[in-house]
């Protein structure tokens, strides 16, 4: 209990609020782990072996429906043989037309000597 002018009242812990509209984190966790496992070239089973986490939970986890804890992210990472900070690279999963967008929208602020140069460079890593 907590005193203030002479009143006693009792402080409540501070609420926590969670947003579940917010959690794109976890499908974006969700499809790069699936993304990455693929990219390996390894079952789901293979994968939850190397990491010594059972196959369903992997699954879920590649699923959205389970919410892997700080151990079962570096599990996972062995799994993959990744370090386990790959796995969290989330802002880094855009698609070919997301990738796309970004460019035009810089693109179209450009100057005609901009373009050019920019068309310089993009021949130069292109082409070989």
């Amino acid at each position: 209990m907590s005193k203030l002018n002479g009143l006693f009242y009792i402080a409540a812990p501070p609420a926590i609020v969670v947003r579940m509209a917010g959690v794109k984190h976890r499908t974006l966790f969700a499809q790069r782990i699936r993304r990455l496992r693929k990219a390996a070239k390894l079952s789901l089973e293979e994968a939850a072996e190397r990491g010594n986490i059972t196959g369903n939970f992997w699954g879920d986890v590649e699923r959205g429906k389970k919410v892997p804890s700080l151990d079962t992210i570096v599990a996972m990472a062995k799994g993959l043989e990744l370090p386990p900070n790959i796995l969290l690279l989330l802002e880094r999963e855009e698609g070919p037309g997301d990738i796309r967008k970004r460019i035009d929208t810089l693109l179209a602020t450009c100057t005609p000597q901009q373009l050019e140069l920019v068309h310089r460079i993009i021949k130069v890593v292109i082409q070989p």
